[in-house]
C-alpha cells in the first residue's frame, strides 16, 4: 500500500471561475467607491461591496481551488483558537524586557559612535570639534 498523495490538477473551468471571482471582488470594491462618490446612501454602497464579495465566494465555492482555499481558511481559524495567548502580566513583562533591551542597545551604539568619533577626529586626524 503506497502513501503517495494525489494532487488534483485544476481544469480551465476552475481557473475561469477563480478569475471571475477575482473580477467580482474588484467590481464590488470599485462599485462601493463609485457609489460612495456619487453621494448614494452608505447602505447602497455597502450593498454593492457585499454583493461582489458574496458572488465571489459563491464562485469560489464551486471550484476545486476555491473549496481547497476555504477549507484551508477554516483549518487556520481552528488552529488559531488552539494558540495559548500570554496573560496581561506576561505580555507586560515581555514588553518591558524588549524596551530595556532597546534602551541598552541604543546606549551601546551611542557610546560606540562617540568613541569612534573621538578616535578618528581627535586622535588620528587631529581635528578638534
Amino acid at each position: 500500500m503506497s502513501n503517495q498523495s494525489v494532487q488534483t490538477v485544476s481544469t480551465s473551468n476552475d481557473k475561469f471561475k477563480v478569475a471571475l471571482a477575482v473580477v467580482a471582488t474588484i467590481a464590488g470594491v470599485v462599485g462601493f467607491f463609485y457609489l460612495k462618490g456619487q453621494n448614494k446612501p452608505a447602505l447602497v454602497a455597502a450593498g454593492a461591496l457585499v454583493a461582489g464579495l458574496v458572488f465571489a465566494v459563491l464562485l469560489l465555492w464551486t471550484s476545486t481551488t476555491g473549496r481547497e482555499f476555504l477549507s484551508f481558511a477554516k483549518e487556520s481559524v481552528r488552529e488559531t483558537k488552539k494558540v495559548v495567548w500570554p496573560t496581561r502580566r506576561e505580555a507586560t513583562q515581555i514588553t518591558g524586557i524588549v524596551f530595556a533591551f532597546v534602551v541598552v542597545t541604543a546606549i551601546f551604539l551611542w557610546g560606540t559612535d562617540k568613541i569612534l568619533e573621538f578616535l578618528l577626529y581627535d586622535l588620528i586626524l587631529g581635528w578638534k570639534s
